[in-house]
């Protein structure tokens, strides 16, 4: 029976991922164990691996040779990067790691810094005339023309930390002044949805499912449902060939009628992953085979539709051995 061991970072709550994960091992009849790592001890993901690690900030010097190490030390074949921040950071190292056998499913470091910045992604997509919301700095902004609403938020962040919707120049001034090195942005309206995109290590694209994100909490889908639009579908494609993605990503649009306007691309897997999975696009099992060279062929657009997910919370319960 083939082995194949797969590294998830920055396990956190992704408790969904990994167990995917796990079930694709079995599902595809291999043999092989899920390692997590994290920051924080008490991270409740990293108890859904067979064996964890804990690591330091993704900032730290120390940080890649300690993932080094440790896919040196189990046997790591495929390596799965989870928080924007080390997104770029695996894009610089991801050829150093294959040397040691390891494949990395991220894209470049060019890639992973464009979409952690969104003034870049703005000039980047505007540049191949994509569609992606309008985003300036606070120096930029011409206050005669200004319409409110307006979005503000960190030009470099996750989820929905520090972002507002601002109603008028007064709360513009007081959040430009809250918020540090903010954009603003045009506030979209309609109704918002995410395209889960994957990519294989080539950057040929296998699949995308396009859900509707019904309720959002903490910038994760807490309710969502699964929605075949072939225009979603086709500008999702457009979008992960011109930005050459690599592995799983997820592209955050609104949809007002027939026009679709990006307003963020994440390239790694997104927190409503269980939902695209439970559709019968099975990413993490598909790079798994990615990682054996077999497959698999290109299935855009190949799910079940009208799938909803409902999310709820659960506990773990651990001892506690102090620490952070």
């Amino acid at each position: 029976m083939q082995k194949i061991n797969i590294l998830v970072t920055a396990a956190s709550r992704r408790v969904a991922l990994i167990r995917a994960f796990g079930r694709a091992l079995q599902r595809l009849g291999l043999n092989g164990n899920v390692v997590t790592t994290d920051l924080n001890c008490l991270s409740p993901g990293l108890y859904f691996g067979n064996r964890h690690y804990i690591a330091p900030l993704t900032t730290d010097p120390d940080y890649i040779p300690l993932v080094k190490s440790i896919c040196a030390n189990e046997g790591i074949r495929l390596l799965i990067p989870t928080i924007d921040d080390e997104l770029p950071i695996f894009g610089r190292h991801r050829h150093e790691f294959e040397k040691m056998g390891v494949r990395v499913a991220v894209s470049s470091e060019q890639t992973g810094l464009v979409c952690n910045d969104k003034y870049a992604s703005y000039h980047f997509f505007k540049e191949h005339g994509i569609p992606f919301v309008r985003t300036w700095l606070p120096e930029e902004l011409d206050r005669k023309t200004l319409k409110y609403p307006l979005f503000l938020k960190p030009r470099s962040g996750r989820g929905s930390v520090g972002a507002y919707r601002i109603k008028n120049e007064h709360e513009l001034n007081f959040f430009l002044e809250y918020v540090s090195d903010a954009v603003v942005q045009e506030f979209l309206t309609g109704a918002e949805y995410t395209l889960d995109v994957l990519a294989d290590f080539e950057g040929r694209i296998i699949s995308v499912v396009p859900r509707e994100r019904m309720v959002v909490r903490s910038g994760v889908s807490d309710r969502g449902q699964t929605f075949r639009h072939y225009g979603l579908i086709k500008l999702a494609v457009e979008t992960a060939e011109t930005l050459k993605l690599c592995g799983a990503a997820n592209i955050q649009v609104k949809l007002e009628g027939d026009s679709a306007v990006i307003f963020e691309v994440n390239p790694r897997f997104s927190g409503g992953i269980p939902l695209t999975i439970a559709s019968g696009a099975d990413f993490p099992g598909w790079l798994i085979e990615m990682c054996l060279g077999r497959g698999p062929e290109p299935c855009i657009g190949e799910f079940t539709d009208g799938i909803v997910m409902a999310c709820y919370e659960e506990a773990l319960f651990l001892p506690f051995k102090g620490g952070n």
